[in-house]
């Protein structure tokens, strides 16, 4: 098969491109995501994928293949964060404005565009007629940006989908990731007593003693591990709120929410220990556990997690990396940088519980995912679906 057999040509981008307009112009914040799923169906099923269907959660899977043999995954989410500054952008983040090669709007580069890209990987594969000893299944998730994994997971242990190898398609300026740090999301609740504004000594103040333990929480957040790859653990306090009777009493209740994302070697028990660490240290009442996700998907099915997502690594070596920079090599006639990200994703559950081969790459520079005016490459788009198809003749071999 020769280095150019899997381009796509003038019509296919076109298609592309107005497949990824539909897709930016669909609002699909998180458990919102059933018109852009219908959208997505659509597509697979126009493209000749087949069992292109929605599953219970909400997730969309499309098929190509023979039904038999080992099984590369496809994965990326349909959902995105919510406009949170209508007036800091300066395009309407819905239009999908297309400058040249730029394409504009909320979800385009985190990861409208690696979905579309994933979307018509399969189709050129599909349109090549290669025989394949394996399937590929292209997996949109839903609710990752609030609990990743939570969809994966959904297709892993009830839909019972057990794939060989899985490739992320969020954004990484078309390089390799191989693993990233993990994310463990705690409460801490501090319990006070409540006396009149007006007398507060008769009182205990809950906030009081908040700022307290954000003191320590912020020296014991320039104490944690280090990994020489993945960097170090980080500690943020994220949100503040407290609870009094009125506005003139003195607060009995304040909750801080603790952001802590795990390099190599911290685990779920060690971070939470550090933190009560911090809670004895400083004598108070004040409690801290891992928080909870739950939520509904548009579908109706309940949805819950524990919000602790752990690290993962791939060897530089695995065969997964070196067959996906081979495949970049091969389509795009450039050395990708084989690095790893700085947020969170799927693989948290893929390679973390799951432990199967993962790996990421996708279009799109993340620096511009969940910022105003966030945008993405066309060209990079392109490219990106190019190489998931020689990654996947690859890694399944052909006939």
């Amino acid at each position: 098969m020769s280095m150019n057999t899997f381009k796509l040509n003038s019509q296919d981008r076109t298609s592309l491109a107005a497949f990824l307009r539909d897709l930016v112009q669909i609002p699909s914040p998180s458990t919102k995501e059933g018109a852009v799923a219908a959208r997505i169906v659509a597509e697979m099923e126009r493209l000749g994928l087949r069992d292109a269907r929605v599953d219970q959660m909400g997730n969309v899977v499309g098929w190509i293949g023979p039904g038999h043999g080992p099984v590369l995954m496809l994965n990326g989410h349909m959902d995105t964060v919510r406009v949170s500054d209508p007036e800091a952008w300066s395009r309407e983040p819905f239009v999908a404005a297309r400058e040249g090669d730029v394409l504009y709007g909320l979800g385009a580069c985190d990861m409208k565009g690696g979905l579309a890209a994933m979307v018509y990987g399969a189709k050129l594969l599909r349109d090549a007629g290669v025989a394949l000893k394996g399937d590929v299944v292209v997996a949109c998730v839903v609710q990752e940006e609030p609990c990743e994994g939570l969809g994966s997971r959904v297709l892993f242990e009830e839909e019972k989908i057990r794939p060989d190898w899985v490739v992320l398609g969020e954004p990484s300026n078309l390089n390799v990731c191989r693993g990233h740090r993990g994310r463990l999301e705690m409460c801490l609740v501090i319990r006070g007593r409540s006396a009149h504004a007006a007398s507060p000594a008769l009182g205990d103040n809950a906030i009081y003693t908040a700022a307290r333990l954000v003191f320590g929480l912020e020296l014991l957040a320039g104490q944690l591990g280090n990994d020489d790859f993945l960097g170090p653990g980080t500690l943020a306090v994220t949100q503040v709120t407290s609870r009094a009777s009125s506005r003139n009493a003195v607060p009995d209740h304040c909750e801080l929410v603790i952001d802590r994302r795990l390099t190599l070697g911290e685990t779920e028990t060690k971070a939470l220990a550090e933190v009560q660490g911090v809670i004895a240290r400083e004598g108070v009442r004040a409690e801290v556990e891992v928080t909870e996700y739950q939520a509904t998907s548009y579908t109706g099915h309940d949805c819950r997690a524990r919000e602790f997502y752990p690290a993962w690594v791939m060897a530089e070596d695995h065969p997964l990396v070196i067959a996906t920079a081979a495949a970049v090599r091969a389509q795009l006639k450039r050395r990708p940088q084989i690095t790893r990200w700085d947020f969170s994703t799927e693989g948290t559950y893929t390679a973390g519980v799951a432990r199967i081969p993962t790996v990421g790459f996708g279009p799109g520079d993340p620096r511009h995912a969940h910022t105003a005016d966030e945008h993405i490459r066309l060209s990079d788009v392109y490219a990106a679906a190019e190489v998931y198809a020689r990654l996947a003749m690859e890694l399944l071999g052909t006939e």
